[in-house]
């Protein structure tokens, strides 16, 4: 790991911060595709059986890539360590099981990831956790959810896929003076461009599937926190085993070598897209934490360096319009996901038809006509005339 006290830019942590766990002379760390490690005598054994997280004793417990991993997530997030697993939804889940048991109480948000809020909503309560969601824009609703029980407060900001936010540091302050546990997604914006812990949030997860790892090849989670938490969650995990193999661990080692560039773009990407939709008379209404019109811009720009990839807008003429408006683009790929150097885009309210019905999505702020673009690294003029060519058509066969 590189020396904590040089003032290292994050352009350069994602290429130096692991360089001190290097066990061979190859400049590019290899894949240690092993499931179990030999141990010279019984005494190293041992050593190796009873060390939590350790690197080489056996993959469900560590892994040295994961190490290396750890090494410079941790170093991005600011926290005294890190660790991986198969998931985004693995980290969450092994995180907040470690943290609660029957008969504690959480407070979390109206509007999380649909697998985050199933959590809450329906595997906690029957193992005796309660769980409260509030408007998370609301500091006050938090600060009157908390009970004497209540031992976690779960955040997401920005959050999925409407884009409001959080204040992380009014937060942390309530939970602390309280000794909540606090636990914040940060996906949505990545360590370049938000550092909960810095503004005292406890525990930053991510799923590395999307930002980190950046090339929508690989599937992971990161814990990023305290050595104390850590091995308390590490214990967790090694019980629920949301293992992170060794492969996808190097395709997020290799992701996050070009983390600051690929981020650096598209914020300016997402931006200028964001700017032009928003002056576009077949757009209802754009959500983007860069732009000055959303309602929490002041708290964006004290807590956030960019707005992150994802814009979320509402095509005017319904839903019908607005699946024409996404069947007319010829860049954007219809999938899930976000954060890779290609733009994805999918029509939410199709999406989430599955496990919502309308007013539950209307609830949730998500209306039959919403879009959410995960902008990526093509060039924003052909982005622009590619929006355009398709806002044309969901105007035209109305």
């Amino acid at each position: 790991m590189s020396d904590p006290t040089l003032p290292w830019h994050a352009d350069t942590r994602v290429l130096h911060d692991d360089a001190a766990l290097a066990d061979e002379a190859s400049v590019v760390a290899p894949i240690h595709y092993s499931a179990t490690f030999r141990a010279r005598d019984a005494a190293e054994f041992a050593e190796m059986a009873n060390r939590p997280r350790h690197a080489a004793y056996y993959t469900r417990y560590g892994n040295p890539v994961h190490e290396r991993v750890a090494a410079i997530l941790a170093g991005l997030e600011g926290t005294e360590t890190a660790m991986l697993t198969g998931s985004g939804m693995g980290a969450i889940s092994t995180t907040v099981l470690a943290l609660v048991s029957a008969g504690d109480h959480v407070v979390a948000q109206t509007r999380h990831y649909m697998s985050t809020a199933k959590l809450f909503d329906e595997v906690l309560p029957r193992f005796g956790v309660s769980a409260t969601l509030v408007e998370q824009s609301d500091v006050e609703a938090i600060r009157a959810a908390v009970r004497p029980e209540t031992k976690l407060i779960m955040l997401e900001t920005p959050a999925n896929p409407t884009l409001v936010l959080t204040d992380l540091g009014a937060v942390a302050t309530l939970a602390r003076e309280r000794g909540i546990t606090t636990v914040c997604d940060n996906t949505f914006a990545s360590p370049l461009n938000q550092q909960p812990h810095a503004l005292g949030i406890d525990i930053v997860v991510h799923s590395a599937t999307k930002i980190l790892g950046g090339h929508h090849d690989l599937t992971a989670g990161a814990i990023c926190c305290s050595n104390d938490l850590a091995e308390k969650i590490w214990r967790m995990h090694i019980t629920l085993g949301s293992v992170l193999s060794p492969m996808d661990a190097w395709l997020l080692l290799r992701g996050l070598r070009t983390l600051a560039l690929r981020v650096e773009r598209i914020n300016a990407n997402a931006l200028q897209l964001a700017r032009w939709l928003e002056a576009q008379p077949q757009v209802e209404r754009v959500h983007y934490p860069g732009l000055e019109s959303h309602p929490q811009h002041a708290l964006a720009k004290r807590q956030m360096k960019g707005g992150g990839p994802v814009i979320a807008f509402a095509v005017k003429g319904g839903y019908e319009a607005t699946s024409r408006f996404v069947a007319a683009l010829q860049l954007p790929t219809h999938a899930v996901s976000l954060g890779g150097v290609e733009s994805l885009i999918v029509h939410t309210a199709a999406m989430w038809a599955g496990t919502m019905n309308e007013a539950q999505m209307r609830a949730a702020g998500i209306p039959p006509n919403f879009v959410r673009f995960s902008v990526g690294l093509e060039h924003p003029d052909d982005l622009q005339r590619d929006l355009a060519q398709a806002l044309s058509r969901s105007e035209n066969n109305r």
